[in-house]
């Protein structure tokens, strides 16, 4: 502990400067955030490019690395965002007078200090430590060494801001990039009181295996779309073009397509061209193979291709019999994260949304939508797959604890 040890100390005795402010300062210190990152784009770039420059430039973490001005601009107006949300401290969500005249009331208060692992994207810097102070926690960031020069740049914004603005520049750390700075965190039970994994099924399980924090999971997401026998064939293929192709590095693509053997092939003969375009790689079962025979980017699939998260412009495709086969393929692969199904027959959508286990289940749309900002709820932390606390996009309003406050007049038990 003796190497961050200090840091942590600062960074908790800080923590407690965030309740005394106003909700109006809040509100202006993000705002005065989110135009430093904007006055600071061209930095921002240099210090993103010396990062891009490490990397090998087939890797496929590569775009979630990199800023660009227009991805530093839609930061800066989601931290702007943030700052328009409702305090989701200091809401009295239970009050009551017991028969002894004492008043009880049931409140909202901060985490505390919220310590954060993540892996390449330097954009979660920015998220993390904005929802953070709009909710007054204090955060402690361990970002990858992949963006190592964009967060330490990242963050040196931040606290000048902070202490522009009088605020303890303390609230907001970053840890060393070294990756035995993690095993450190883990017994950091006084100074942490909660940690989140963000990253790769790798990461969050080793995160959760061995933290003696408490640990709030943001999942890897292995996403089916399941086309049923009664879909819209040109709407199902619209949206699962869109599912895989258009941002594939991230955790709400599309990993796997179940297809109905009556629209298979009316299926995957329409999204076969959709695909050579973007040059998907598909992993197809014995069924689905036979169909697409002559597609250029073309494999027969392994058992173990059917749970994976590809984060590239790769994917499995199974054939299945019906509704049956294709909730029971997603229960056994599933990661909880997103799953859809299309199909125009209500009951089938119905039963899909009943029975299957995840943190946001669609009918007839993209599961590109799982995003705290596109569900209106600001920038987030992740995708929490997990059941408690917090279940989808982890944002402002999770990031809060409750507090029992007893007012009393001299009574006794």
């Amino acid at each position: 502990m003796q190497k961050i040890l200090p840091l942590l100390i600062k960074t908790h005795k800080a923590a407690t400067s965030l309740q005394g402010l106003s909700n109006q300062q809040l509100q202006q210190l993000l705002r005065a955030l989110g135009d430093e990152l904007i006055a600071q784009t061209n930095a921002l770039l240099k210090a993103n490019a010396k990062d891009l420059a490490r990397q090998a430039p087939d890797n496929p973490r590569n775009d979630r690395l990199l800023l660009t001005e227009a991805r530093i601009k839609n930061i800066a107006n989601s931290i702007k965002k943030v700052a328009k949300l409702p305090d989701p401290t200091g809401k009295v969500l239970e009050q009551r007078t017991l028969p002894n005249g004492l008043q009880l009331q049931k409140i909202s208060v901060a985490l505390g200090v919220v310590g954060a692992i993540y892996e390449s994207r330097p954009n979660v810097t920015f998220d993390i430590a904005a929802l953070c102070l709009r909710s007054r926690n204090a955060c402690v960031l361990k970002g990858s060494s992949e963006a190592a020069d964009t967060n330490e740049l990242g963050v040196k914004l931040i606290k000048k801001v902070l202490k522009a603005q009088g605020v303890n520049p303390d609230v907001v750390t970053l840890l060393p990039a070294a990756r035995e700075v993690v095993d450190q965190l883990f017994t950091a039970t006084k100074y942490i009181d909660v940690l989140i994994p963000r990253g790769s099924e790798g990461l969050i399980q080793y995160v959760r295996k061995n933290s003696l924090v408490p640990v709030i999971e943001t999942g890897a997401g292995v996403v089916h779309v399941y086309v049923e026998r009664k879909a819209n064939v040109q709407k199902a293929i619209a949206i699962a073009v869109n599912a895989k192709t258009s941002r594939p590095s991230v955790c709400n693509a599309a990993d796997t397509i179940l297809v109905d053997k009556q629209v298979a092939k009316s299926f995957l003969k329409g999204i076969a061209p959709l695909f050579k375009a973007f040059e998907v790689k598909v992993f197809a079962d014995a069924a689905a193979y036979g169909l697409l025979k002559g597609y250029p980017h073309l494999q027969k699939a392994a058992p173990s291709d059917f749970g994976r998260e590809f984060l590239s412009q790769q994917c499995a495709i199974k054939i299945v019999a019906g509704i049956d086969e294709a909730l029971e393929h997603i229960a056994t692969y599933s990661t909880r994260h997103s799953e859809a199904i299309i199909s125009e027959d209500k009951k089938a959508c119905e039963r899909f949304i009943r029975e299957v286990d995840a943190a946001a289940v669609y009918t007839n749309a993209s599961t590109r939508f799982t995003d705290g900002e596109e569900f209106g709820l600001g920038a987030e932390i992740g995708i929490s797959t997990q059941k408690l606390h917090a279940r989808g996009p982890f944002a402002l309003e999770k990031l809060v604890t409750e507090k029992w406050v007893i007012r009393g007049n001299g009574q006794i038990r």
